[in-house]
């Protein structure tokens, strides 16, 4: 049993029956003798657990079949380069909608490689909202359109999925993946690094539908090349086994927890719980518009920062750990992904009670 609750942004806490389930796989997987770590990625037992990964997230999130699944290395961060290698296709633009560090770091990426609009943009509020699309200013002839669905730094969240027309649609759901459900089918491409809600940092998944494939120009590296990577079943060179492994125990976990409308309806539950507290005091502050708030990161400020130590002490005291905000936002961060029990959510707002009666 967990004596802490980890409120990391990620790397961030797994399911407890999912670890168990590896601990007591460690050494032995299924009586073949080997850890998965020890595996040849290409032999028949490793295949098995791949193949299974697969299978289990195109029936979670109902993939359809003209999508490819690609299980990949290099984090996020690398697809922020690989989707205009792979989907600029010759054309002149690309579009982007700002929304805060992980959008700022996707933009700067892209423009190493092609002209970047940005459709539109938040950083007038400070980036604590999403800017509403009615508002946007849109290439005529864009290759894509980008947007992070989830900043996990500044806690905003789009509660809505963008009307792109007939322009592939390109979604970065590092934290959000598989906290509700999504319908594939309206995007181009969705990624995301999975170790928010899936797994251990290493794995990156992307899901892109097949006539996006075969467009990356002359001189692209083979690693780069998604049509590459598709073919070879995400295996040209060695993949993370050990976190495609991990990845394929957090599916069938959340097979067991009803799928992703009842996960979306418990991770509703704790965000409300944490909100209306923040939303009832004047000690703490949450600067994100309501509507565009996160379910997976909460981001609140003390109404006096000097206070903010005592505060992180004091919950770490209590068994709940990272709870530091980011350096570039300071305050507090609750990140309260899938994994996260609501007991977690209930003491970290019976501390937070406590705290501000003691230095209200």
């Amino acid at each position: 049993m967990r004596k802490v609750f980890n409120f990391s942004a990620g790397p961030a806490m797994l399911p407890e029956e999912v670890l168990a389930q590896a601990a007591a796989e460690m050494l032995d997987w299924h009586g073949s003798g080997q850890s998965v770590m020890e595996m040849s990625h290409r032999g028949r037992e490793y295949m098995s657990i791949h193949e299974q990964a697969e299978r289990d997230l195109r029936e979670l999130m109902g993939i359809p079949s003209n999508y490819k699944v690609l299980f990949l290395q290099g984090g996020a961060t690398l697809q922020f380069a690989m989707i205009p290698i792979n989907l600029m296709r010759g054309k002149a633009v690309a579009d982007y909608v700002h929304t805060g560090e992980w959008s700022k770091k996707a933009i700067k990426e892209a423009k190493l490689f092609g002209s970047v609009n940005i459709a539109a943009s938040a950083e007038d509020r400070n980036f604590t909202y999403v800017p509403p699309q009615s508002g946007w200013k849109r290439s005529a002839d864009a290759a894509y359109l980008h947007y992070c669905a989830n900043e996990t730094i500044g806690g905003v969240e789009f509660g809505f999925v963008p009307d792109a027309g007939d322009v592939p649609l390109v979604a970065d759901v590092s934290s959000t993946f598989l906290s509700r459900p999504l319908e594939v089918s309206k995007f181009g491409l969705i990624y995301g690094g999975a170790q928010k809600n899936i797994g251990p940092a290493g794995l990156v998944i992307v899901i892109v539908r097949e006539d996006l494939l075969g467009h990356a120009p002359k001189g692209t590296p083979t690693m780069l090349d998604y049509k590459v990577q598709a073919d070879a079943d995400s295996m040209l060179n060695t993949p993370p086994t050990w976190a495609v492994y991990i990845a394929g125990l957090v599916f069938q976990w959340l097979k067991r927890q009803g799928g992703l409308a009842a996960v979306e309806a418990r991770n509703i539950e704790k965000a409300k719980l944490l909100y209306d507290y923040l939303d009832g005091t004047q000690f703490y502050r949450n600067p994100v518009e309501r509507a565009d708030r996160s379910r997976m990161n909460v981001p609140f400020t003390l109404r006096d920062a000097a206070l903010d130590e005592a505060f992180l002490k004091g919950a770490k005291e209590r068994g709940m750990l990272q709870l530091k905000g980011h350096r570039s936002v300071g305050g507090m961060r609750a990140s309260i992904y899938n994994a996260m029990p609501i007991d977690g959510v209930r003491a970290l707002v019976g501390y937070m009670r406590e705290f501000e009666q003691r230095n209200g």
